[in-house]
């Protein structure tokens, strides 16, 4: 599912980067897209019959229900594994926070480009836009997900703005989990040096 994830992102970005003049680039892109989309639909079903849950299935496991609608925010199911750590806290083990933060990190990356895309698609033709270039919108994607916000190039359509709004959202979701797997590794390294210093005197 990984790799089908960056298929699709990569499917997505061959249809909005690819001019209509540059056929059969965009509909290659199209098929890309909704051929994975469609394996995530067989994945989640699957796991859904499997479950036993029936319509529980869809309130139990609501961010893949999320990712299967929205699939650009595929990269948010880190939110899954930082669950499992918090609940591992009991020994700190640095492989198993880098993980987390090196997962966040790239998933904040992917979803970083996820809304520059989307944000480029809807906006570039739109009238009195501030963000006309893909690389324009790389860069209010950098300033909306560190929440930096430098205000040069924002939104000027309704679809962007709802893209700017969950990137916010997500963005400080994402970083928060990176952060907070590094404080909480320190925590527990400095508690439990703490522990095995020998009492002074």
């Amino acid at each position: 599912m990984a790799v089908a994830s960056l298929v699709f992102l990569a499917g997505y970005a061959l249809h909005v980067l690819a001019g209509r003049d540059r056929e059969p680039w965009p509909d290659v892109g199209l098929v890309l897209v909704y051929g994975t989309w469609a394996l995530f639909v067989v994945d989640y079903a699957v796991r859904l019959r499997l479950s036993g849950q029936g319509h529980r299935f869809v309130r139990t496991h609501w961010l893949d229900t999320l990712v299967l609608v929205m699939p650009l925010l595929r990269p948010l199911r880190v939110v899954k594994v930082y669950t499992a750590v918090q609940q591992r806290r009991a020994e700190p083990r640095l492989s198993l926070y880098a993980r987390v933060m090196s997962y966040a990190g790239l998933s904040s990356l992917l979803l970083g480009v996820s809304a520059a895309l989307t944000v480029y698609h809807v906006e570039h033709t739109a009238p009195g836009a501030s963000i006309r270039t893909f690389g324009d919108s790389v860069w209010w994607a950098c300033a909306t997900l560190t929440t930096v916000g430098y205000g040069d190039a924002v939104p000027v359509t309704p679809e962007g703005r709802i893209v700017a709004a969950g990137l916010m959202v997500c963005g400080l979701a994402l970083l928060g989990a990176v952060t907070g797997s590094f404080s909480s590794w320190l925590l527990q390294v400095f508690r439990r040096e703490d522990e095995e210093r020998p009492p002074a005197g």
